[in-house]
């Protein structure tokens, strides 16, 4: 009876250890089935081009005040706001009558004067007879020559007078010094015009070409100096690939530019220099007082390189999900550009370290997951 009960012990004994083992692979199994499994790659390094946009501000190469250059009244306005206009072109006339009055006047003068020219070299003469037959003293003769010298000053002038009063006369007409777009108009017909006016009469914008001015940080500065290869500023902008323009609503200028000019010194205020690209402008499209963004490519060779579809953003920070002890973790990086699908990773994550790929939309950090390996890798760009 003994022996029985210690048989019948032994055997219940190892069922519940058959039942605790089953118990246990069933709950190992269960958990590999609930456990995702989510492709996972490994971070890489490569060569990246990252294209930057920087605000600009559009003028055309020549961008000219039209001033009155002397004072009157404003008679005639020989052209309309936005005409296209040559150098050389009248724009507006000043009553001119004062000055043509201050021609006549002038001439009159040189009249005078050269009639008292011709007097003073006649008495010259006279004298220098009379001196040789001791008539008169060499003094008399020192003041008729002294006479003669002080007439053909007089005719000089005369003549300056004359000139002055002809470019006057010539400024009462005002011209186009260049080619360009006639701005808006400060004045109107009757407006006393002077040189010393506040406003100009318009603005005259020669934009067969024009000029874009945008700014960098003095990081970006130093970027864009280490890239392109120079002992000096002006080999360096000598070097630098074109530049291209977005225009207000976005969409791309079809002219090229080049970087021709960079500012002698950072802003104090704002801790950026200011850089000029030229544009040709052959339809006219851009005008000055444009805005726009300039776009310039800035190459980094070995930087780590992240699909952007593995990473997710929560409000402004970047996060990734990668894999550790079986559980999914999430860790912020931090993105110094974005190079076609991937982005430049500054900080957060090195070469080797493992992310998971896709699938991540709804995983939690903590959830248990099983890695996945594929051959997918980040684009290069």
């Amino acid at each position: 009876m003994q022996r029985f009960f210690i048989q019948k012990s032994t055997i219940l004994f190892l069922s519940l250890v058959f039942l605790t083992g089953c118990k246990k692979n069933n709950q190992n199994q269960s958990y590999q089935q609930q456990a995702p499994q989510l492709p996972v790659e490994t971070v890489k390094q490569g060569d990246a081009s990252v294209s930057r946009e920087y605000a600009a501000s559009i003028e055309g190469v020549s961008n000219v005040e039209i001033r009155p250059q002397v004072t009157g009244y404003l008679t005639k306005i020989f052209v309309d706001e936005g005409d296209y206009v040559r150098a050389g072109q009248p724009l507006f006339k000043i009553e001119d009558q004062i000055f043509r009055e201050q021609l006549k006047s002038a001439q009159a003068a040189l009249i005078t004067a050269q009639a008292n020219l011709a007097t003073s070299k006649i008495d010259v003469d006279r004298k220098k007879e009379l001196l040789r037959n001791k008539m008169v003293s060499d003094i008399q003769l020192k003041e008729a020559e002294a006479s003669y010298n002080a007439a053909r000053g007089a005719v000089s002038q005369s003549l300056s007078s004359i000139e002055s009063a002809k470019i006057n006369l010539n400024f009462s007409t005002i011209k186009a010094p260049v080619s360009g777009y006639i701005g808006r108009f400060n004045y109107r017909l009757g407006s006393l015009l002077t040189p010393t006016n506040q406003n100009p009469i318009t603005l005259l914008s020669d934009i067969h070409e024009v000029y874009t001015y945008f700014s960098l940080s003095e990081n970006d500065f130093n970027q864009f100096q280490k890239q392109n290869a120079g002992s000096s500023v002006d080999e360096v902008i000598k070097n630098t690939p074109a530049v291209s323009l977005l225009l207000s609503g976005g969409e791309k200028y079809a002219e090229q530019g080049r970087i021709d000019a960079v500012d002698g010194q950072f802003n104090k205020t704002t801790g950026s220099i200011t850089l000029r690209a030229k544009f040709n402008n052959p339809n006219n499209l851009l005008r000055s007082g444009n805005t726009g963004k300039v776009v310039l490519d800035q190459f980094y060779s070995n930087v780590i390189l992240l699909p952007v579809a593995s990473t997710r953003s929560i409000q402004d920070k970047v996060f990734v999900f990668t894999i550790k002890d079986g559980k999914a973790v999430q860790l912020p990086i931090e993105i110094g550009g974005k190079a076609g699908d991937n982005f430049i990773v500054s900080k957060g994550l090195k070469a080797g370290d493992q992310y998971i790929v896709t699938g991540f939309d709804r995983l939690q950090p903590g959830t248990p997951v099983v890695a996945q390996k594929q051959n997918a890798q980040p684009k290069k760009s």
